[in-house]
């Protein structure tokens, strides 16, 4: 049940109510159809603003619990409010709840108040005990300040909309802080603080805004939406304005602070003064010194002109050296001679060259020689050809005779001799006989041919 039910609300007639010395409260809540115990510790029910007794209706916020003692179910109670101020409290609750899924109670959203406010707003009762500690501090602590009251109703039914004019007006005097501020009471008398419509309109305000609402226990939803929350009016006006002695010495310390930086910077400057005067040089020693630089650049300028005609002479030096070098008797005389040399060596692989053609002739010729029939023929050698033409003369393919069956009985043939032609006509055709040797037939013949002579 501890884990379940760690926060419940639950209302009720008060019964059986009792306080011992330890200040702690034990009492039953019931109604027509059952009853609980609970117990209140005196941390707790020291912050009630009721006095409770038997018979009162109640609003109690606590968890469940067990007393092991008596094994009995209670509840440890933490906020006690009469009944009647349940649905308030559930409606400021669920707009708490609303307005801070919103955004409105970001402390992004929160604007700094200005640390030497000229002009203040108050908001407030003008019949309120507020309104009367706000306007002492000031007094005591910054009477310079001008302070504008727009007096408003703080509680009942005319409160709201007064709120929300007074606001506006607000708006249109643009001062530099807004207080909104009222005496303490209870949830219903501060209920014009928790309005939705009051709250998005303190929220929407372009003036930082400070809420001092009730006592220092007493919390409105103004309170979350303003960029500042005070506990009581009186501690309000002192965080908004600064004390007088306060300023007072920071003023003072701050006209040390200037007198000491003054004279530093007077210091500086008498001495960049004087070092500047240091620097001053009289126009007559200004003129002598530019005559000085004047002759100075003059000679330096003949110097480098002197330099400079000096180095050119030697580059003119150099050049003419290499003209010389260059004149074209000298290379037509080397050209003549390259001429000379070139002929001479000309000359020279001609005539290598015509003696090695000329050795190359005769071995050809001797190569030739040694393979040409005609040594041959002078020998009695002959070389017969056929096909002759009418005149006895060897056609264009007259044939070589090396086999008597190249020839018939009455062919004309065409014998070549060491010294001319024979024209012949074939008379006989005779084959060797198989074994014999040409030059055996030969020798035979020219036996026959020996015996046959006179």
């Amino acid at each position: 049940m501890e884990e379940h039910f760690n926060v419940a609300w639950v209302t009720g007639e008060l019964s059986n109510f009792a306080r011992p010395r330890s200040g702690h409260w034990y009492f039953t809540l019931k109604d027509n159809d059952a009853q609980v115990r609970c117990a209140m510790f005196v941390r707790q029910n020291s912050r009630v603003q009721m006095q409770p007794a038997d018979g009162q209706q109640v609003l109690i916020r606590g968890r469940v619990s067990l007393y092991e003692g008596r094994g009995d179910f209670q509840i440890i109670v933490d906020q006690m409010e009469p009944a009647g101020e349940g649905a308030l409290r559930q409606a400021f609750e669920r707009l708490k709840i609303e307005l801070a899924a919103e955004g409105l109670f970001a402390e992004a959203a929160k604007r700094e108040l200005p640390r030497y406010p000229k002009h203040i707003a108050v908001i407030t009762s003008i019949t309120g005990a507020a309104l009367q500690d706000v306007l002492a501090v000031w007094r005591r602590r910054f009477a310079a300040l001008t302070v504008t009251v727009l007096p408003t109703a703080v509680q009942g039914a005319e409160a709201e909309p007064q709120l929300l004019n007074a606001l506006l007006q607000a708006e249109s005097i643009a001062p530099d802080v807004l207080l909104i501020t009222r005496g303490g009471g209870s949830l219903e008398d501060l209920w014009a603080f928790n309005t939705e419509a009051v709250a998005r309109a303190v929220a929407s305000s372009t003036i930082p805004t400070v809420s001092a609402i009730g006592h220092e226990i007493d919390i409105t939803i103004t309170d979350f939406v303003a960029d500042l929350r005070a506990p009581t009016p009186s501690a309000a006006a002192e965080l908004m304005v600064p004390a007088a002695q306060t300023l007072s010495s920071e003023l003072a310390a701050r006209q040390r602070q200037l007198a000491q930086a003054l004279g530093a910077r007077l210091r500086a400057d008498e001495l960049t003064l004087r070092n500047l005067q240091l620097q001053l040089v009289h126009p007559s020693t200004r003129i002598q010194q530019t005559w000085q630089r004047s002759d100075e650049l003059s000679m330096r300028l003949q110097r480098a002109a002197q330099t400079m005609l000096s180095i050119n002479r030697q580059k003119t030096i150099g050049l003419q050296k290499r003209l010389l070098g260059l004149r074209p008797e000298a290379r037509l005389t080397a050209a003549k001679l390259d001429l000379l040399r070139l002929g001479n060596r000309l000359q020279q692989g001609l005539q290598r060259n015509l003696t090695s053609h000329a050795a190359a002739l005769s071995n050809a010729a001797r190569m030739l020689e040694s393979v040409s029939p005609l040594p041959t023929l002078t020998r009695g050698y002959a070389i017969v050809r056929n096909n002759t033409d009418a005149n006895g003369l060897a056609g264009a393919t007259a044939q070589v005779i090396s086999s008597v069956t190249q020839v018939s009985s009455g062919d004309s043939v065409r014998i070549t001799v060491a010294d001319g032609n024979l024209s012949a006509t074939v008379s006989a055709v005779e084959p060797l006989p198989p074994g014999a040797t040409p030059l055996a037939t030969i020798e035979t013949n020219a036996a026959s041919a020996a015996d046959a002579e006179p």
